[in-house]
């Protein structure tokens, strides 16, 4: 299959060389010159110029864009529109809001362009050697992709798990489960970190993915960064957020769904980025008035 892949950061030049390994034709896009002559070196073809981009695609043009959630996707589409034709498929394999997907399929529609959203899990690592895919398509879309989505992706790592908008809404969700479990991870590991006994995180880490309840790819990765960094010194207690833990809670609230343990993982990563937190500092204040206890100065 040909595919026209929109969007060479670590996600999308990852999926690229996976695509092309497994013997599709990739074409790149890309904003840099520079870029998409290096892309040459690894099989691919790569223009910065979209109109020569969409020429060098035949048939049933499938157009697979991985840039950043929000405008950039709108105005690649906008670009994209006059080259392309009735059949032609848009997969938007960021992390957009379902919103915008569902707004994004109804407008692409009235072209007869037909949309996909793919929700995507497994990070660079699984963009290049096998990914998870929640797809939102109509039946038909789907089928044509099939062939390449069974390629590209891990054995039984993909799934049409609805109409349009789907895709990404299971994707949020995903996100906003991902935060939990992290969160739980760490204050687990923080807690035997002040308890009394020395233990090697690495080791523990490799015995928890063992056989215990749960083993799971994120205590993999766990063993892992404690192989590099056992004392976690190399890096600030600064978490951040991508958008997508803030819509599982927004969606929360809107369904009137309790989802306590995601939006405390969400304010966990808020409270992060406060060195000097306001309220910490009332607090303090406050139990020093009542109370009579101690407080630090800077």
């Amino acid at each position: 299959m040909e595919i026209g892949l929109v969007g060479l950061g670590k996600m999308g030049y990852n999926l690229s060389l996976n695509m092309t390994e497994k013997g599709h034709r990739v074409v790149a896009l890309s904003r840099s010159k520079e870029k998409a002559v290096a892309l040459k070196k690894e099989g691919l073809e790569g223009t910065a110029d979209v109109e020569y981009f969409m020429a060098t695609l035949s048939g049933r043009k499938v157009v697979w864009l991985m840039v950043p959630a929000g405008e950039p996707v709108d105005q690649m589409i906008t670009k994209l529109l006059p080259y392309l034709s009735k059949g032609d498929i848009v997969v938007d394999g960021g992390n957009s809001h379902y919103h915008d997907s569902i707004k994004r399929a109804a407008e692409l529609e009235l072209r007869k362009v037909d949309y996909v959203d793919a929700g995507i899990s497994g990070g660079p690592e699984g963009a290049r050697r096998g990914a998870c895919m929640m797809i939102g398509s109509s039946l038909e879309t789907f089928s044509y992709l099939k062939p390449l989505l069974e390629d590209i992706c891990v054995e039984n790592g993909f799934l049409r798990v609805g109409e349009n908008g789907a895709g990404h809404y299971v994707k949020m969700v995903h996100n906003g489960i991902e935060y939990g479990m992290m969160q739980a991870i760490a204050e687990g590991f923080e807690l035997m970190d002040e308890g009394p006994f020395k233990i090697d995180y690495q080791a523990l880490a490799e015995l928890w993915n063992s056989g215990s309840v749960i083993r799971s790819w994120l205590i993999q990765l766990t063993g892992r960064l404690f192989s590099d960094d056992p004392d976690l010194k190399q890096i600030k207690p600064i978490i951040g957020s991508s958008g997508t833990g803030l819509w599982t809670v927004e969606e929360a609230l809107l369904r009137k769904v309790p989802v306590p343990v995601i939006a405390q993982a969400l304010f966990a990563r808020y409270r992060s980025e406060q060195e000097n937190s306001f309220s910490a500092r009332l607090v303090a204040k406050l139990r020093q008035e009542f109370g009579g206890h101690d407080i630090v100065k800077p």
